[in-house]
C-alpha cells in the first residue's frame, strides 16, 4: 500500500472541491477503494480491517454529501498518517535496539527539553497554547477555534489535519516588531506605533457609493496620524456595519498599528494597516500587531486570519513531530531540532529565528532528495549488471584515424570516462555536457563503436525529426568508412521500410538505429541492445527514457545535451548521473561577435549580410515561436519569407523552414541550404535549426526578447561552425530594462555555463529547461537560486550517510522518513 500516493490523492481530491475526480484508468473513490480492498501485510489485523471498512466507505462515496465526503477524506487521511507515524516509530524501535538504546534516550531527552523550552518562551515570541490534547492526525473540525465551517474552508488549501498546517509553510513574512513613534516613522518602512485613538468615522465614500472608509487619527507623545482602512462592496455601506466599526476604535482606546509608511499628498501615513485595541496593560496577543507575521498562500473565500489561527491552534502538536536527523548530523551543520524549526518557520521570535528555521527546513527538502537519488543510483548499480563493452576489435581505431581533425582535450578525457564506465558491469549512466558545437556526437560514436565491437546494439535518439536526421547523416558518413550499415526510424519512416528495420533489428544485422520516439514504440525489438544514446535527454520524459532502456536488458546509457545546466540544476535534477563536461572548443574556432540590435539598426544588419553573401556566406533568419497560435507562427514566417526574397534581397535565394512542413519538405529546404542553393533561410522555430553548415556565418533572430538566454546561445551555436569570422545579431524592440540586461549577458559572453546560470537568475530554473514539466521536484520552501549553498551542504551530509550505510539500515528513522519525504516531493503519479 504506497501511502504517499494516497496521501496525495486524498489531497487532490481536498484541493479540487470533492468532487470524485477523475484519473488515467479510475475515478477517485474508484482507486481508493482498489488500494484499501488490498492492504499491506505488515499491517496490524486491526488496521487491515480498517482498511476493508474504508474500501466498502469509498464504495460508496458518489452517494455522499459534501460534508460526508470531506470527513470520509479528513478520516482516511488520519488514519495513513497513523500508519507512517506507527512505521516511523518500529523503525525508530529497530535503530534503538542495535545502538543499545543510547541514541534513542538522547533523543526522547532532548525532545521533552525542546517541548519544554518552546512551550515557556518570552513574550513576543511563538504563540503557543500548552494543550496537549492537539494531535497531529487530529481532524481541523475538532481543533479549538475552527469548528466544521472553517474546517470547510481549510480544505480548499488541502489542509485537512493538524499534521497539514504544521507544513503549510508562509511564502513570505512582514516584520511588525519594530515599534516607533509618530515622529520617527520613515517612508518605505515597515512598522508598529501605539498610541491612543483621537477619533474614529466611518462613512461612505461621496464619490462612490460602493465604497466605505474607516478614518482614525491616532496620537502618542510625538505627534497625531491619519489612517485610513477601505472596503469596497455595497454591504459596508450599510449604517449598522459603520456603527459597529466605530464602536470597535472608541476615542482614548489604546491602539497599536502596523504597516508599510507610504506619503501621501495629506502627509504620512500606513498602507493597508492592521489595527488591534491593547488591553489596559498595553500589551496584546495579537498575531500580527509588533510581531514577525506569516503570509500564507490563499484561495477565494479562505482569509488570512483563519489561516494564522489555526496554525497557532495546531503548534502544540509540533513537539510531537518525529526527527529522523541524528544529532550528530545536525550539530555538524549547525541546523536547529526539526519541531522548533516548525514553530519558528510559522511565527519567528526574530529575523534571526526564521533564517535559522528555513535553513533546517530548506535542508531536509535537499537533503532526502539528495539521499534519494544517491541511494537509487546505488541500488541500480548494484542490481543491473550489464554487460561490460570492452572494445574488441579495430573499429575504433578505424574510426580516429579515418577523422580529419584531432579530438580536444576535452573531447579525449571523456571518450576515457566513458570507456571506463563500459567496461564496468554496473550500467553506466552519464551525462554530458557541452556546449553546441563542441563534438559530442562524435564522442557517442566512440562508445557506439564499442558496443559494436562487443557484439551488441546501439539505440540512438533524439527530440525531433530534423535532430534525428542530422545525427542519422553524420553517422551514415562515419558509418560508411566502416562498412557498417545505419538506419533512421521516425514517424515519417513508410510501412515498408519500417517493417524491413524491424526485421534487421530483431536478427541482428542491424548494429545501430538512430531515430525519435519512434524508437520506444512496442514494434521496435532489439536482439541484443547493449548502449542507448539520447541526445536532449532533458526534453525527453522519464517514462519515455525508461521505455527505451527496456527494449534490452539493463543496457548502458550516455545522454547528451547542449543545454549546459547550472550545478544546481545538475545535482537536482541528475543526482544520480554521472556527469561528464566537454567544456573546450575545437581550435581555430572565432569568437562570434554577438550585437544587440533595434529597430533603427535594420539597414546596417542587412548590410552586413549582404557582403557576407557576397563574400560566398549564407545566413540564418529565425523567428520566435508563438505557442498559442501554429497559424499565427506559420503567417509570421511567410510573411518574413516573402519580405526578404521580394523586397530586402531579390538578388539572393531565400529559403524557408517552419513546423507545418511535411518531413519531405523540411528535408528540401534543409538540403539546399546545405549545399549553398538558397543563401537566406528563414526558420521559424528554435529546434528545427538543428542544421550544420559550415558556410553560414550570419545569424539574425528576430524579436529576441522573447527568447531565453540558453535558447540564444544555442541558435548562436549554430554559426561560428567554420573558420570565418561569424556575427550573431540580436534584434529587439523591446524597451524593458530587463530584456537589455538580458542581452547584454549573450554579446559580453561565450561561455555556456555561465550564460544558462544568468538565465536562471533572470527567468527561474523551469523555464531555463525550456518545459513546463521539467521534473524539478516540487520544493516547498527551497530556491535553488537561493539556497545554492544549502543545497551543496545537503549533498555532502547525503554523501556521507550513503557512504556508511549504502543500505541505511543503520539510520532506520531516516530511511523510513526518507521514501515518505522523498517520494512525495518528486510528485509522480496519483490516480493510475
Amino acid at each position: 500500500m504506497d501511502l504517499v500516493k494516497l496521501q496525495k490523492a486524498l489531497s487532490v481530491e481536498a484541493e479540487h472541491g470533492f468532487n470524485n475526480l477523475e484519473g488515467k484508468q479510475y475515478h477517485f473513490n474508484e482507486f481508493l477503494r482498489l488500494n484499501f480492498s488490498e492492504p499491506a501485510a505488515d499491517l496490524t489485523l486491526g488496521d487491515r480491517q480498517k482498511c476493508q471498512a474504508i474500501a466498502e466507505k469509498f464504495a460508496g462515496y458518489s452517494d455522499l454529501t459534501f460534508s460526508q465526503r470531506q470527513h470520509l477524506v479528513a478520516e482516511t487521511r488520519r488514519f495513513l498518517y497513523q500508519v507512517h507515524r506507527d512505521r516511523l516509530k518500529d523503525a525508530e524501535s529497530e535503530q534503538a535496539a542495535q545502538s543499545s538504546g543510547k541514541q534513542s534516550s538522547e533523543t526522547t531527552t532532548q525532545r521533552r527539553s525542546l517541548s519544554a523550552k518552546s512551550l515557556t518562551k518570552t513574550p513576543r515570541s511563538t504563540p503557543l497554547a500548552s494543550d496537549r490534547s492537539v494531535t497531529l492526525d487530529q481532524s481541523l473540525t475538532y481543533l479549538q477555534g475552527v469548528g466544521p465551517k472553517s474546517a470547510e474552508k481549510l480544505a480548499k488549501l488541502g489542509l485537512l489535519t493538524v499534521h497539514d498546517v504544521l507544513y503549510y509553510y508562509p511564502r513570505d513574512h512582514i516584520d511588525y516588531a519594530r515599534q516607533v513613534t509618530i515622529r520617527e516613522l520613515q517612508v518605505g518602512e515597515t512598522v508598529t506605533l501605539v498610541g491612543t485613538v483621537k477619533s474614529c468615522s466611518c462613512f461612505t465614500s461621496p464619490r462612490n457609493s460602493k465604497l466605505t472608509i474607516v478614518e482614525l487619527v491616532i496620537r502618542d507623545a510625538t505627534g497625531q496620524l491619519k489612517i485610513s482602512r477601505f472596503f469596497a462592496g455595497t454591504r459596508y455601506s450599510n449604517r449598522g456595519w459603520q456603527e459597529q466599526q466605530k464602536r470597535q476604535f472608541p476615542v482614548g482606546a489604546a491602539i497599536a498599528a502596523s504597516g508599510l509608511v507610504k506619503e501621501t499628498k495629506f502627509g504620512m501615513t500606513l498602507e493597508d494597516p492592521d489595527l488591534e485595541i491593547l488591553d489596559h496593560s498595553g500589551e496584546s496577543d495579537s498575531l500580527t500587531v509588533g510581531r514577525i507575521i506569516p503570509v500564507y498562500p490563499l484561495t477565494e473565500g479562505v482569509g488570512a486570519d483563519l489561516v494564522r489561527r489555526t496554525v497557532v491552534a495546531s503548534l502544540p502538536a509540533a513537539s510531537q513531530l518525529q526527527e529522523a536527523l541524528p544529532q550528530g548530523l545536525r550539530e555538524h551543520y549547525g541546523l536547529i531540532d526539526l519541531a522548533q524549526a516548525i514553530e519558528q518557520i510559522h511565527f519567528p521570535s526574530d529575523s534571526e529565528a526564521l533564517q535559522a528555521a528555513r535553513r533546517r527546513l530548506v535542508f531536509d527538502e535537499f537533503f532526502y532528495l539528495q539521499l534519494g537519488l544517491l541511494k537509487r543510483r546505488r541500488e541500480q548499480q548494484q542490481i543491473q549488471t550489464s554487460a561490460i563493452l570492452a572494445p574488441q576489435g579495430d573499429l575504433i581505431r578505424q574510426f580516429m584515424e579515418a577523422l580529419p581533425f584531432q579530438f580536444t582535450g576535452a573531447q579525449q578525457r571523456v571518450v576515457n570516462d566513458i570507456l571506463n564506465d563500459l567496461q564496468k558491469s554496473n550500467a553506466m549512466n552519464r551525462l554530458v555536457q557541452g556546449d553546441v558545437g563542441s563534438g559530442k556526437t562524435v564522442v557517442a560514436v566512440v562508445a557506439i563503436l564499442a558496443a559494436i565491437e562487443a557484439g551488441y546494439q546501439a539505440a540512438f535518439m533524439a527530440p525531433t525529426e530534423v535532430l534525428s536526421e542530422q545525427h542519422y547523416r553524420k553517422l551514415v558518413g562515419w558509418f560508411n568508412l566502416l562498412n557498417l550499415p545505419v538506419e533512421l526510424l521516425t514517424g515519417s519512416t513508410k510501412a515498408a521500410k519500417r517493417r524491413e528495420i524491424h526485421a534487421q533489428l530483431e536478427t541482428g544485422q542491424l548494429p545501430l538505429l538512430v531515430g525519435t520516439h519512434a524508437l520506444i514504440q512496442d514494434t521496435v525489438n532489439f536482439q541484443r541492445l547493449g548502449l542507448c544514446v539520447i541526445d536532449e535527454q532533458h526534453r525527453f520524459g522519464v517514462q519515455q527514457r525508461a521505455r527505451l532502456q527496456q527494449k534490452g536488458e539493463h543496457p548502458h546509457v550516455l545522454t547528451m545535451t547542449a543545454t549546459p545546466i547550472p550545478r544546481t540544476l545538475a545535482l537536482t535534477l541528475h543526482g544520480d548521473l554521472d556527469v561528464s563536461q566537454i567544456d573546450e572548443l575545437p581550435p581555430g574556432r572565432k569568437a562570434i561577435k554577438t550585437t544587440a540590435l533595434v529597430g533603427r539598426d535594420r539597414p546596417h544588419a542587412y548590410d552586413l549580410i549582404r557582403r557576407e553573401i557576397a563574400q560566398g556566406r549564407q545566413v540564418y533568419v529565425v523567428l520566435p515561436l508563438v505557442e498559442e497560435s501554429e497559424k499565427l507562427d506559420l503567417k509570421s514566417a511567410i510573411e518574413e519569407h516573402q519580405e526578404l526574397q521580394e523586397k530586402v534581397f531579390p538578388d539572393f535565394q531565400v529559403g524557408l523552414l517552419h513546423g507545418r512542413m511535411t518531413s519531405a519538405e523540411k528535408d528540401a529546404a534543409i538540403t539546399q541550404f546545405r549545399d549553398n542553393q538558397t543563401q537566406i533561410l528563414v526558420s521559424t522555430t528554435v529546434v528545427e535549426v538543428g542544421v550544420d553548415v559550415p558556410n553560414a556565418t550570419v545569424m539574425l533572430i528576430e524579436h529576441a526578447d522573447r527568447f531565453g538566454l540558453s535558447q540564444l546561445h544555442q541558435l548562436r551555436g549554430r554559426v561560428g561552425r567554420g573558420a570565418s569570422q561569424s556575427f550573431c545579431l540580436l534584434m529587439s524592440s523591446s524597451k524593458s530594462e530587463t530584456s537589455r540586461q538580458r542581452l547584454n549577458v549573450l554579446e559580453q559572453s561565450q561561455d555556456g555555463f555561465f550564460i544558462s546560470e544568468m538565465d536562471m537568475r533572470f527567468r527561474g530554473p523551469g523555464e531555463v529547461l525550456g518545459m513546463r514539466q521539467s521534473g524539478l521536484p516540487d520544493f516547498a520552501l527551497a530556491s535553488l537560486l537561493e539556497d545554492q549553498e544549502v543545497l551543496e551542504v545537503a549533498r555532502e551530509a547525503a554523501e556521507k550517510a550513503i557512504a556508511k550505510d549504502p543500505t541505511l539500515d543503520r539510520f532506520a528513522a531516516m530511511k523510513a522518513e526518507l521514501e515518505y519525504r522523498y517520494r512525495r516531493l518528486m510528485g509522480g503519479a496519483i490516480l493510475t
